[in-house]
């Protein structure tokens, strides 16, 4: 079995046909048939369904597919490897974070990774979905995520708890309700908000949330966005919002918010670091999760203080 072979079939399954494969690759349709043919002769099955639509990876397929990538990505990591052994801070590091994460907790991790390690670039990924942090570390498109780790956590990855997170209920600098002791949420249900995109993972939190005091859901004349949204309208307005209260506690470059006194049912949740079992850290992302450890330790107080 042949690496260029293996490297033929992976192109034709992600371009869907031959034909787009020999463009993709620079070369002759037959000779994409031939990597093909050699390669299923090599294995022994047949490794694609042909039909008038295009190519579809068999069983026996998806299968060596899932190891081809495996091994690719090995080999680009010793290539990594073997250049940082002359200098091991200097690198790349891939990294998939949640939107109140990307705009609150990396700025003061990457202000110190600079600091202490200036060779080293780093590439973020925003993920809106609980889904979409252990695919993309699967795909090997991440060398690690940084957020909230749902559970129950899954047999091909590793995580570290770094601290739990919950939801609060805030208000810009001219609202009215921080003055109160006590706020019952059904009180804001015709207030103006600015909330989660529902489909993420702290928007479903506040959706539900909401359902379960008996309050409509989304309040009428609802905004939704990404958190950096949340804050600009906030800081604008008497408008109500809901965040992490990390974000709120120790967030770079967060507006004044008043924290209402709003008892929500939404149990706290983990946030930490993910990455996949199988694949070997290179040194750079070694030193990146160290940094985020460092810049994270005061935030478990911060977070959960009245």
């Amino acid at each position: 079995m042949k690496l260029h072979d293996l490297h033929v079939l992976m192109a034709v399954v992600q371009a869907g046909s031959m034909s787009k494969a020999a463009q993709l690759l620079n070369t002759t349709q037959p000779a994409i048939s031939r990597s093909i043919a050699d390669l299923e002769h090599a294995i022994g099955v047949r490794l694609l369904d042909r039909s008038r639509h295009g190519v579809e990876p068999t069983e026996y397929g998806l299968v060596l597919l899932d190891g081809g990538s495996a091994m690719f990505d090995d080999l680009r990591q010793a290539v990594k490897n073997i250049e940082l052994l002359a200098d091991p801070t200097v690198g790349d590091v891939n990294v998939g974070a949640p939107d109140p994460i990307v705009v609150g907790l990396l700025p003061p991790v990457l202000d110190r990774l600079r600091r202490k390690y200036p060779g080293i670039s780093i590439h973020v990924t925003p993920l809106v979905t609980g889904e979409q942090q252990y695919r993309e570390l699967r795909e090997r498109r991440l060398d690690l995520y940084f957020g909230r780790i749902m559970l129950p956590i899954e047999e091909d990855i590793n995580t570290e708890i770094l601290f739990h997170d919950r939801i609060l209920i805030v208000e810009g600098p001219k609202g009215r309700w921080a003055r109160r002791h006590k706020i019952e949420l059904s009180e804001l249900a015709d207030e103006a908000w600015v909330l989660p995109q529902f489909y993420s993972n702290i928007g479903s939190l506040v959706a539900d949330a909401f359902r379960t005091r008996g309050v409509k859901f989304p309040p009428k004349g609802t905004v939704s966005g990404a958190a950096s949204l949340i804050c600009a309208l906030l800081s604008r307005g008497n408008r109500l919002g809901a965040l992490p209260a990390s974000l709120v506690r120790v967030g770079a470059n967060i507006p004044r918010l008043k924290v209402l006194p709003v008892n929500l049912p939404v149990e706290p949740w983990p946030v930490g670091i993910a990455t996949l079992k199988n694949r070997t850290l290179t040194p750079v992302v070694k030193l990146f999760i160290n940094c985020v450890r460092e810049t994270m330790k005061p935030t478990a107080k911060k977070t959960f203080r009245k």
